[in-house]
């Protein structure tokens, strides 16, 4: 379900043909709020608090269409998780205190909502795009994705968000190929490890090295007949926007333009930010809205534009709030 507030100063009700449609969407609910993995824990309710506030003071938030999240169906998490694994976790959700996944990652009462809306909710971005609802979306969820893998939990991941998405898009409505950039700080080793084998899919990733998850190394291009479509960019601590934009330009725009990406997926964590307290990065607000501007180059020349961006990790709540803002805004200037 979409609600009428369109970008570009547009408004439209989606149920009345012939109204001009703003550009770009955001899926949030107030459950991702519910997931809490206790005092101190970087991955908080507050950083969607602090997005949220940004972009309703910046007054992004009323340019944007509301999309609506819902609870991503079993059938679509099973293309990248194993039963067995979705199963366990409705098992073990805890409804009073917590319960530990990994060192780093727990259920609260209100994680496994969050969580199948988190997936969900990227689900109902594909289907806004698909029906030409909306060229781009933004999807302020938690608990992120990218490390989860097909039967563990990590990294504060429960699904893999982006990589249910991946899947999605292809299985329902027939897109042969995507292309998912992962710019967060740290490697993406669940969505690697989920098509790792694939030639449908190209997964480009950039990360601080060596860091957590200690995978990621340029020497890892793929399995089988995925070889070549992983494609890893480790970067030393301290490189910025300058270094990245060399990177987009010299590897990713390569590889997108070869492999002509009928949908963009972003796994769009912020934590590579100067300020930053869980990495050692460089990139500012500005950089941000750069390598945005290269990937909806990338999506306007082979994908009719589509973009979906979900949020993975960034933790100084400042620094996270102005990014996302400034994410958002090159979209809605694409």
């Amino acid at each position: 379900m979409l609600r009428a507030i369109g970008a570009r100063g547009a408004r439209r009700d989606v149920d009345r043909p012939g109204y001009l449609m703003g550009n770009t969407g955001l899926v949030y609910h107030p459950a991702y709020l519910e997931h809490d993995m206790g005092p101190g824990h970087p991955e908080s309710p507050n950083r969607l608090r602090a997005i949220m506030q940004q972009l309703e003071q910046s007054g992004t938030f009323a340019r944007l269409t509301k999309i609506e999240a819902r609870k991503a169906e079993d059938e679509w998490l099973a293309q990248i998780h194993s039963p067995s694994y979705v199963a366990s976790l409705n098992r073990h959700a805890p409804t009073s205190g917590r319960v530990s996944l990994d060192a780093d990652t727990s259920m609260s009462p209100g994680s496994l909502t969050a969580a199948y809306l988190a997936a969900g909710g990227a689900l109902s971005a594909v289907d806004a795009i698909m029906a030409q609802q909306v060229d781009h979306v933004f999807c302020a969820v938690r608990p992120p994705g990218h490390h989860a893998e097909a039967e563990r939990a990590m990294g504060f991941c429960l699904f893999n968000n982006v990589a249910v998405a991946a899947r999605y898009v292809q299985k329902k409505y027939g897109v042969t190929r995507v292309l998912i950039v992962d710019w967060d700080v740290h490697h993406g080793n669940g969505t690697q490890h989920s098509f790792e084998d694939d030639p449908s899919v190209l997964f480009f990733s950039t990360h601080q090295y060596p860091h957590y998850p200690g995978t990621g190394r340029g020497t890892e291009r793929g399995k089988g007949a995925g070889v070549g479509f992983t494609v890893n960019v480790p970067m030393e601590a301290g490189e910025g926007d300058e270094e990245y934009h060399t990177i987009f330009l010299k590897s990713l725009v390569p590889a997108a333009d070869m492999f002509k990406p009928e949908f963009v997926i972003i796994s769009a964590g912020f934590d590579a930010h100067k300020d930053d307290p869980l990495a050692s990065m460089g990139l500012t607000d500005a950089g941000y809205t750069d390598l945005t501007n290269i990937i909806v180059g990338i999506a306007n020349r082979h994908a009719q534009g589509r973009i979906l961006s979900s949020l993975e990790g960034g933790y100084n709540l400042t620094a996270l709030a102005h990014s996302v803002d400034a994410h958002i805004n090159a979209l809605l200037h694409a």
